[in-house]
């Protein structure tokens, strides 16, 4: 889509997943047995035939970008356009920009370039498949200054207290934003809005001593513009705590979740050539997510495994997340456990943790 750039920005999400996000970004943080969180949001613009994608990181980012690599696994290698990461990079002296308009301004260069005349922004937290092609056109139909992306949820989640809320009158215009905790209305941190007037409203915020573009400019004077919303009606998880992941993980083994992430909406992700996982003779796996190259002589129920994990014989993994390339030696038991990569669990120990709140092991660990 010619019409469209899109732009991914990590700068005001906040690292609040504990040990998951010691030595890595939120969106960096993997997820469904052989995904990111940024997976996601970059298949939606893949899905969008976006030419060009901006990636704005501040902090933590040595696996992210160890992970996109040049964007082949989302076709975005391109000899024109494609992903461009862009990290903080401030040379300007006499920039007095700050928070995310510090990124915006000092990578002007990538928005004047590009010749797309829209912007499509989002964030890494909301795990969703929205259309972004049609947002685009509601946005046009709409005749819109911005279009915001938002889903009606009827049970609230502790997850969605943070989140920003919309009001929507009979037209579709939206007529407030605010943080009230019962109210329905979820922003998905997703939004459209013409190249020109965003480019005038980053010089505006800056002249005034704003720090982030979409609170500063949009929220606080919605009414200079003419804001229309887009329901999203599709699978969507929030995950901007531990409980938070914890719970989306878990809730992907019940089959609509699945179905509704992944059925009719190819998501991709880094490509790696392992064997498939084995089974042996001893292994019992009951409505669990295993991802290839793992190794099973164990018991799995409920649990999400990743890539290269091995569970030796006797060991039993229920109600858990174990990331790549974890050990689990004989006879070990794991319940209500969040593991992340590389850890090395020995033979006989016991990890039980709350089903609200699971036991974290931090990456690496030897236990």
């Amino acid at each position: 889509m010619k019409e469209l750039m899109g732009v991914i920005n990590l700068d005001h999400e906040l690292d609040k997943l504990n040990e998951l996000t010691y030595f890595r970004c939120g969106a960096a943080v993997p997820f469904a047995s052989r995904y990111r969180l940024i997976d996601f949001v970059l298949s939606n613009m893949m899905r969008a035939e976006l030419e060009s994608v901006g990636l704005f990181v501040r902090r933590k980012y040595r696996s992210l970008m160890d992970h996109l690599g040049d964007g082949k696994s989302w076709d975005m290698n391109r000899k024109h356009g494609g992903l461009f990461i862009l990290p903080p990079d401030w040379n300007d002296p006499t920039d007095t920009s700050l928070g995310d308009l510090q990124h915006f301004h000092n990578n002007l260069d990538f928005f004047k370039r590009a010749a797309a005349p829209y912007i499509v922004f989002s964030g890494s937290q909301h795990i969703n498949n929205a259309d972004l092609q049609d947002v685009f056109r509601y946005h046009l139909e709409k005749g819109a200054d911005v279009t915001m992306v938002y889903k009606r949820v009827e049970q609230l989640q502790p997850e969605h207290d943070l989140c920003l809320r919309v009001e929507v009158d009979e037209t579709g215009t939206v007529t407030n934003m605010h943080h009230e905790k019962d109210y329905p209305n979820v922003y998905l941190d997703i939004f459209i809005m013409e190249k020109k007037l965003f480019l005038e409203q980053v010089e505006y915020c800056i002249a005034h001593g704003e720090s982030f573009f979409f609170r500063d400019a949009i929220q606080k004077h919605r009414q200079k513009f003419n804001i229309a919303a887009y329901e999203y009606t599709g699978y969507h998880a929030v995950i901007n705590s531990l409980e938070s992941y914890y719970k989306n993980s878990l809730d992907l083994l019940k089959q609509e979740n699945y179905y509704g992430l992944f059925k009719e909406n190819p998501v991709q992700t880094k490509i790696k050539y392992e064997a498939p996982t084995r089974y042996l003779d001893s292994a019992e796996v009951s409505n669990s997510l295993v991802a290839n190259g793992c190794i099973i002589a164990g018991t799995v129920e409920n649990s999400i495994i990743f890539r290269g994990v091995q569970v030796r014989k006797g060991a039993k993994i229920t109600n858990s997340v174990i990331m790549q390339k974890c050990v689990i030696e004989e006879n070990a038991v794991i319940e209500n456990v969040i593991m992340d990569k590389d850890v090395h669990l020995s033979k006989e120990r016991i990890l039980v943790g709350d089903s609200k709140r699971p036991f974290v092991i931090a990456k690496s660990s030897k236990i």
